[in-house]
């Protein structure tokens, strides 16, 4: 189950405080920091491990008390390298700082067991079975209790494991072999059995997501609906995501919205599934719904990217700009390379500007277009409006200054 690991990369984000940063970055190298934590959350959700260790690295430079946003998910990172004694070092250094917390006894679990340290893995594991931060975790426990022989305790886990991973061939197999130590031969040759389906259906399953994909690019409508419709699990989250995403990338957005739903459903605690609704419903034009999930997900998630921008998009469509601030600003800084971000937070700065003008709040007036002007310093649009401004407040000077400065850009403009 590949896609449960790649999970990791939002693990930091729910161990650290739910709590949205709306306020400009407090000291010169808080901008640094927060592209670092950008770049690095968006790395690891790519798999791309080596660049959010050096991500998270260059962060905790700046500030080595991020111990849940950057130390946490570096530790992750090397875990995902195989660097597993500073994976282990940067897990303690978390749990001694930040506490005890179901994820970090997860990978400590994890990384007990790759060691072949099963009493510990079995510890770890069990102090995170109490709140599961990833689906496999029971699966893990009752290997690590396999391995150390408890096969009553393991067959515990295991079978838990079989209603949490329903669709995981490893659990089935597990069970076999247990059930073959206890000389439960029926019994274990079932199980075995049951695994070489499961792995003999998820190849299916591959082949009908080809076979999905190429029916939507050639005859869309019903007749491909009635092959991807195949792949609805009403049960399983990762096959739903899968079937949703196909359709959307093939431009059918009600057809993806159902297992889109559904997956969210199953898994209210992943932002990525939140996301990917959103995400659809926001393409569908559906903006009420799809500010819902995006509202519930960027209070335990605030420092993930992809939930910032597209919430500072969906309320600056609905006509929010006040409110699509916060979220643009606090995305800009996470990834300030992102040019539609950037682009829709400092149009909304402007209409920002335009509003209080309008409102006859020139002071406030005053501050978003100085606030725009430093965003875009070669843009005349900033510098006619404080021109306005100015003239409106009885400024003739200030005015006249900012109305030479606009005609100068223009200048450049045409150059």
């Amino acid at each position: 189950m590949r896609c449960m690991v790649a999970m990791a990369w939002l693990a930091a984000a729910a161990v650290a405080p739910a709590q949205v940063k709306k306020a400009p970055p407090a000291h010169p190298d808080a901008g640094s920091v927060e592209v670092h934590l950008g770049q690095g959350y968006d790395a690891l959700k790519q798999d791309r491990y080596e660049v959010a260790r050096d991500e998270f690295r260059a962060a905790l430079r700046l500030d080595p008390k991020l111990v849940l946003k950057a130390r946490f998910p570096l530790a992750v990172a090397l875990f995902e390298l195989h660097q597993w004694d500073d994976a282990r070092k940067e897990f303690a250094t978390v749990q001694r700082q930040a506490g005890t917390h179901p994820n970090v006894n997860y990978y400590l679990g994890r990384l007990d067991l790759e060691g072949g340290a099963f009493p510990g893995a079995i510890q770890n594991l069990k102090q995170a079975i109490a709140q599961p931060p990833f689906p496999d975790t029971a699966y893990y426990l009752g290997f690590a209790c396999l391995k150390q022989g408890d096969l009553p305790e393991a067959e515990k886990w295991l079978k838990r494991a079989g209603q949490d991973l329903p669709a995981d061939a490893r659990v089935p197999y597990q069970l076999g072999v247990l059930y073959r130590k206890q000389g439960r031969s029926d019994e274990a040759q079932q199980a075995t059995q049951r695994s070489e389906e499961m792995r003999h259906r998820e190849d299916e399953q591959s082949k009908l997501r080809g076979e999905c994909g190429r029916k939507l690019e050639q005859s869309p409508g019903a007749e491909a609906h009635a092959v991807c419709e195949q792949l609805f699990d009403v049960d399983n989250a990762e096959s739903l995501t899968e079937l949703g995403t196909i359709y959307a990338q093939h431009g059918d957005l009600p057809a993806a919205l159902k297992p889109l739903q559904r997956a969210a459903e199953l898994t209210p605690q992943s932002p990525q599934m939140q996301y990917n609704l959103a995400l659809a419903y926001f393409q569908s034009n559906r903006l009420e719904e799809a500010r819902k999930p995006l509202a519930r997900a960027i209070e335990r998630w605030p420092d993930l990217f992809p939930l910032n921008a597209l919430y500072g998009t969906v309320l600056a469509k609905l006509g929010e700009p006040a409110q699509a601030y916060s979220y643009l600003e606090h995305a800009h800084r996470l990834n300030p390379q992102d040019h539609p971000t950037a682009d829709l937070f400092y149009a909304t700065t402007l209409a920002l500007a335009y509003q209080s003008g309008a409102r006859q709040r020139y002071a406030e007036s005053t501050r978003w277009f100085a606030a725009a002007a430093k965003l875009r310093p070669e843009d005349p649009e900033p510098h006619q409006g404080l021109a306005e401004v100015y003239q409106a407040r009885g400024q003739a000077t200030l005015a006249a200054a900012e109305r030479q400065k606009a005609e100068q850009l223009k200048g450049l403009r045409k150059k």
